[in-house]
């Protein structure tokens, strides 16, 4: 029977998201295994796990917030923007001050610019791969949202941070911006993920030994909560209609849901049997159905 489910990964630096990946698979005895938000090497921390037939719920893990702890290195710019890198400018470092004010620039809706060294595609092509190459990459804004950024700690030239934001924003990104904001350049030398949506780092298994004892927690309706998405329960033969892809209005009709979401359009989970059964979406004032689960 395969095995199906979420797991939460302490990921250690210095070990790839695919390395920490392939141990699982051979663990799990599947292919069926994949992430749900990368974290580059020299990152540590939490890495969200989803195997099985649980991967269809990846776009819904792949787009929560996020929170971090970073260590930025100012004074030196590098290619990466990370430890790993090339130094290619160096500037004065900027008081405390200037520091503080150059976060607060930050937080809010904003524009960035990712890393030339990430795993965007342009043209087909991961931008990492042809930066390494040496081919000019234009990587162009796109709008992230900065919940909260607090300076936690200031022994120059590190400063220490904590970030909460939005999926595809990258911190990295976000130390060179700050650093030009206070008339420095910075890299950054050290990152933690410590949460992903409601999913906490202290609640992860660490990247030991061998992987021999991996915990896959069903995604029940908790995980769906830490999701942030509301559900409905149904009974055996509302189940076989989900299957069949009948109509929804018939089937919710007077249902009661686990919470009401401030938004018009929203998504929730159905449950059957305390597994979940479908993903459908409300838009317009109507049900669609977004993924379903079932078999």
């Amino acid at each position: 029977m395969e095995r199906s489910g979420l797991i939460l990964l302490n990921k250690k630096a210095g070990v790839t998201s695919f390395k920490a990946l392939s141990d699982i698979k051979r663990a799990l005895s599947t292919g069926k295994v994949g992430h749900t938000g990368t974290l580059d090497k020299f990152a540590s921390g939490l890495l969200v796990v989803l195997a099985g037939r649980a991967l269809k719920l990846s776009t819904w893990f792949s787009h929560c917030d996020k929170q971090y702890s970073g260590r930025i290195c100012f004074g030196i710019e590098t290619d990466t923007l990370d430890p790993e890198g090339e130094k290619i400018a160096e500037a004065p470092l900027p008081s405390r001050e200037r520091a503080e004010s150059a976060l607060a620039k930050f937080t809010g809706s904003i524009m960035q610019s990712p890393p030339a060294y990430s795993a965007i595609h342009i043209n087909g092509k991961r931008a990492s791969s042809l930066a390494r190459y040496g081919k000019t990459v234009e990587m162009k804004e796109r709008p992230v949202s900065i919940y909260r950024m607090e300076l936690r700690s200031w022994q120059p030239p590190y400063a220490e941070i904590f970030v909460h934001c939005s999926s595809g924003t990258y911190i990295r990104s976000l130390a060179r911006d700050i650093a030009l904001a206070a008339g420095s350049r910075a890299h950054l030398c050290a990152l933690t993920r410590t949460q992903v949506a409601g999913f906490k780092l202290e609640d992860a298994q660490s990247t030991s030994a061998d992987y021999e004892e991996i915990s896959l927690k069903p995604i029940d309706k908790t995980v769906i909560g830490s999701l942030g998405l509301p559900w409905f329960e149904i009974s055996p033969s509302e189940a076989e209609k989900v299957a069949h892809g009948k109509p929804l209005e018939p089937i919710l009709d007077g249902k009661p849901m686990s919470s009401t979401p401030s938004a018009p359009d929203f998504n929730a989970a159905v449950f059957f049997e305390e597994s979940i059964f479908a993903i459908i979406e409300k838009s317009a004032g109507k049900w669609k159905y977004a993924c379903v689960l079932s078999g």
